[in-house]
């Protein structure tokens, strides 16, 4: 084995060489799990490493290119094209004609290749010139071509819990050949607070132990002392502005005020800002929920929604982001009702179904004296006219829809007021004497 560049950075020094020094990830990698297996025999298939940053992916790729004697090339989506895939072709070609040796094509952040790009390798991966290992932190079914998919299996990594990041951490300090050998003590609850902040990213906190041993070193201070600077500039939960993390967080937001439960509501917005989402996203996403949710059932709910809006937009963060709060727990508390979302989807529906139906005459416009010669409005009933300000038994739709139903109100706050109304009006359009059609 081949000593390690010790100018390397600290997370790359330290990636597992054998099966043996691997931390996490269990439900792949525990004896007898199928990729385990695969490792261990040297069964090469290609695959997709779906998970977060600092969890495994490019370590594994690489034991399992080791295990089974093949060329490694790595690749970055971010960087290469079309010409480079070619190349590393060309390569694996030639190490099959003339050593029967295998290659395997290692992509990083695959989710950034188009899908020229990712059709440019599918042929060689079919004949098996090449084993392709994709990693990505997005969802695989979103960021890559079915084509692709048919040809792969995908892994999830998960994020690592603070005990295994702890046991990475502890090798770190004490490996003498690629690690910090064992110069820099750290006590163990230091070293359990570093684990939980690096928020399952294990290169995360080895970067940040690396760095704060730099700064050790260079101001003659404790590592421990070091560390407190390292993480209070470089600490923050994980978010992605744009991957399935992103999504997953304000689907949980959302659920969690769907589901009247204030206390997780608050938290995820909390996870959010603290991730550095945008907080005006969050309140356009609070306005959809007022009226999605809730909707009649209490109408205050929008226009508190609206205002945490402009509060934000006026006062900034962190001010503004109180105002998102208060909406957000009172939307959670609210009584809730998604009667005027599924009635607004059914009225879209038959729109798209009946096309463009005829206005009837009596609802038409009737500004000139052609229109009124035409009929425009003629039988029209104006309802301020009519008991109780109601035209009993008047219809307003097209013909072929005049009993359609879309709006059924629940029971739920306001709205429970307003479906003992609608029967009540109902019950005066069945008793009337002047239905049309």
């Amino acid at each position: 084995m081949s000593p390690v560049d010790p100018r390397r950075p600290l997370a790359d020094r330290l990636r597992p060489r054998r099966l043996d020094d691997w931390v996490g990830q269990p439900h792949l990698l525990a004896p007898g799990k199928p990729l385990r297996t695969a490792i261990e025999r040297g069964h090469l298939h290609s695959m997709v490493l779906w998970g977060p940053p600092g969890t495994g992916k490019t370590t594994l790729a690489e034991l399992l290119a080791g295990s089974s004697q093949a060329e490694f090339i790595r690749l970055s989506a971010v960087m290469a094209g079309v010409r480079e895939l070619r190349a590393a072709v060309e390569q694996a070609q030639i190490l099959w004609r003339e050593q029967q040796r295998r290659t395997v094509l290692f992509v990083d952040e695959v989710h950034r290749f188009n899908k020229a790009q990712q059709d440019a390798f599918l042929p060689h991966v079919e004949t098996g010139v090449l084993t392709f290992i994709g990693a990505t932190t997005e969802n695989p079914s979103f960021a890559l071509n079915n084509a692709l998919l048919s040809r792969v299996r995908v892994y999830v990594l998960n994020r690592l819990d603070a005990t295994a990041i702890d046991q990475i951490l502890e090798r770190a300090l004490g490996d003498v050949e690629v690690g910090l050998g064992g110069c820099w003590p750290l006590a163990a609850e230091v070293r359990e607070r570093l684990a939980r902040a690096a928020d399952g990213d294990a290169r995360r906190a080895l970067s940040w132990l690396e760095l704060a041993a730099e700064l050790a070193e260079a101001q003659g201070e404790t590592l421990e002392a070091a560390l407190t600077v390292v993480m209070h500039d470089g600490a923050g939960r994980r978010f992605d502005r744009g991957g399935d993390l992103f999504y997953d967080q304000i689907s949980a937001l959302h659920k969690a005020v769907r589901g009247s439960s204030p206390d997780a509501a608050l938290y995820w917005l909390a996870r959010m800002i603290d991730g550095g989402c945008d907080p005006l996203y969050i309140a356009r996403r609070v306005v959809r929920m007022a009226s999605e949710d809730i909707g009649n059932a209490d109408p205050r709910a929008l226009p508190l929604a609206l205002n945490a809006w402009e509060a934000q937009e006026r006062l900034g963060s962190p001010e503004g982001e109180l105002a998102l709060a208060q909406a957000v727990v009172y939307l959670a508390i609210a009584a809730k009702s998604n009667a005027v979302y599924t009635a607004w989807a059914a009225a879209r529906e038959d729109v798209q179904r009946y096309g463009t139906l005829e206005v009837p005459a009596h609802l038409r416009n009737a500004p000139t004296a052609l229109a009124r010669n035409l009929g425009h409005g003629d039988g029209y009933r104006y309802p301020h006219d009519e008991p109780n300000a109601y035209a009993a038994g008047e219809n307003y739709f097209p013909e072929a829809l005049q009993d359609a139903r879309y709006y059924q109100p629940t029971a739920n706050g306001l709205e429970g007021r307003i479906a003992e109304k609608l029967a009540r009006l109902r019950e005066w359009d069945r008793q009337s004497n002047r239905r049309r059609y």
